[in-house]
């Protein structure tokens, strides 16, 4: 079963009235990976999940976690899940203790268990210290973070985040952020929903781009740049004869443009991170001598722009 997807969708399709908010998205996630459903607001990024979660029919398609068939009726498959939706589901009067504990017992755990497990939870989401206060005196980056606690007290296999971090500062996103890394790290499969770009490729093993309900493109940051033949930027800083060394460089396999400019030499080349010491190597053997280096990796805004015709933010 470890070597099963923990979560596989197929031909997921949704309809409001004459508006198709879902059409034909299919995935899948495998334990440990955090998978990123990167869109615009209104691509359809919390209808697919909200299907996938047995919280809304779908009129199409199939959905299991951890090998359990989803439905809206199924109770065995929401076992193995996490849902953090993007409004606070906690209660402002009571504690951040006192929330998860009562959470924890709509779970089934005994009292002695449920105050034990919310314990655990607040020592990784970093709110330990704020255990006893009343959760309106806090933060909106601690009330988010305490609503995806919320979402681990069943030690899911798979949690599933939808845009956790809009409304957040700066310092508190990216707790938010590492917390998530963390999750991955320790094996559990997350599906992250968000519309900020810089989140996916900071967090996502693999990200799916969603736009007007069809998942147009799937795959690695690098699959998904290689699909619309974007190429790395790279500035050479340095000093001697760069003219030489650009010409040499001009005929590798790899470097589709070399220009000398007035500190050094700019270039196109595709899979830079691999290439680069070929390019150190042939200016030292020039005898030029590199006093920095500056790589510009092409985004996911670009491929979206490349693939949709606008921006990502549009």
């Amino acid at each position: 079963m470890a070597d099963s997807p923990v979560l596989q969708c197929h031909g997921l399709r949704r309809k409001f009235g004459d508006l198709v908010a879902v059409d034909d998205v299919s995935f899948q996630i495998a334990h440990g990976e955090t998978y990123g459903l990167l869109g615009p607001n209104g691509a359809g990024k919390t209808t697919t999940i909200s299907m996938i979660a047995g919280l809304l029919e779908r009129d199409a398609g199939e959905v299991s976690v951890a090998g359990k068939p989803m439905t809206t009726r199924t109770v065995q498959a929401k076992v193995a899940l996490g849902y953090v939706p993007q409004d606070l589901a906690i209660y402002p009067d009571l504690s951040g203790l006192e929330n998860l504990v009562f959470f924890a017992r709509l779970y089934g755990m005994s009292r002695a268990q449920a105050k034990g497990r919310a314990r655990e939870v607040l020592e990784l989401i970093g709110l330990s210290d704020r255990a006893g206060d009343q959760t309106k005196k806090y933060s909106g980056g601690m009330k988010r973070r305490l609503n995806i606690g919320v979402g681990l007290l069943n030690d899911p296999k798979l949690l599933i985040l939808d845009e956790p971090t809009v409304g957040v500062d700066p310092q508190s996103r990216n707790a938010i952020l590492e917390s998530v890394s963390g999750l991955s790290s320790a094996g559990m499969a997350v599906l992250y929903t968000t519309h900020y770009m810089e989140e996916a490729e900071r967090l996502c093993d693999r990200v799916g781009i969603i736009d007007h309900g069809n998942l147009i493109a799937e795959g690695t940051r690098r699959e998904l740049v290689g699909m619309v033949g974007e190429f790395d930027s790279v500035s050479l800083t340095a000093s001697g004869d760069v003219s030489a060394v650009a010409q040499a460089l001009a005929t590798m396999d790899f470097v589709k443009k070399a220009s000398v400019t007035e500190d050094g030499i700019d270039l196109v080349v595709s899979d830079a991170r691999d290439n680069l010491p070929g390019i150190l190597a042939e200016a030292a053997a020039q005898g030029v001598a590199i006093k920095s280096v500056e790589v510009t990796e092409p985004d996911l805004e670009a491929v979206f722009l490349h693939l949709t015709g606008r921006a990502l933010r549009d």
